[in-house]
């Protein structure tokens, strides 16, 4: 992973007439990330008249806008004023705890992976859970959350083949990343588990559970906690706030 740089910096970027995009480089870092969700989230609980939402990604931010209703350099000046205030501290966030059956045909990969980093696959179970990852974002499919935090004994590069269906809520490891799957699709990740849980259910409200900012850590169940969670229907794991840097 790159260093972040000694001084945060930025550039914004219109996208079209509708948006305009905050960029703060190339880096893939949790503070990058973290100034970025709370910038997020200070901009959707009051936004400027005219702005419809911030949308963070790993180490930007897209402000979409009505350029009906308000002009592109009003909301660059808006932004600019935002950035260059002294730094707040962080709201509190989500820290949810989310099941997961790791190997077998829950985690297919889990043993090859194990092999990889001449582990026993005990030990990537143990190494897995012992993290609390942060949320970087959503994307790629519905729900899909993309979690920094992976210990570096379990980085793996993606898989030179993907698979064209890989089941809804599978867990996975791809890069210096793991991540929470939330419906069928094809992916080139390795699969090491699966939760009963599904962040994305499109006739609940909110539609999407997991958000960027937010904190996970897993726990291990057997087949049986598996499928008795499952049986729930919409089965949504427990969370508590918590205001501690992660």
């Amino acid at each position: 992973m790159k260093g972040i740089p000694q001084s945060l910096t930025w550039k914004i970027v219109p996208v079209a007439d509708q948006a305009v995009l905050i960029d703060f480089g190339e880096y893939i870092d949790p503070q990058i990330n973290k100034h970025v969700t709370d910038l997020a989230i200070l901009i959707n609980q009051q936004p400027l008249a005219g702005i419809n939402k911030a949308v963070p990604t790993y180490r930007s931010l897209l402000v979409n806008y009505d350029s009906l209703r308000i002009r592109q350099q009003a909301v660059v000046v808006y932004l600019q004023e935002l950035l260059t205030q002294p730094r707040r501290k962080s709201p509190p966030f989500r820290a949810w705890r989310i099941p997961v059956c790791y190997g077998g045909s829950y985690g297919i990969d889990l043993d090859t992976l194990a092999g990889l980093h001449q582990l026993a696959p005990q030990e990537v179970i143990e190494r897995h859970i012992k993290s609390l990852y942060r949320v970087y974002m959503i994307g790629f499919m519905p729900g899909f959350t993309y979690l920094g935090g992976l210990d570096e004994t379990l980085h793996t590069p993606r898989r030179e083949s993907p698979r064209l269906k890989v089941p809804a809520g599978s867990i996975s490891i791809g890069g210096m990343q793991t991540a929470v799957g939330s419906v069928e699709a094809p992916s080139g990740w390795h699969l090491i588990g699966k939760t009963p849980f599904r962040s994305f259910t499109p006739e609940r409200e909110p539609a999407v559970l997991l958000q960027s900012g937010d904190a996970v850590s897993f726990y291990p169940v057997n087949s049986e906690e598996y499928q008795s969670l499952a049986a729930q229907g919409d089965y949504v794991p427990k969370w508590s706030w918590q205001d501690a840097e992660i």
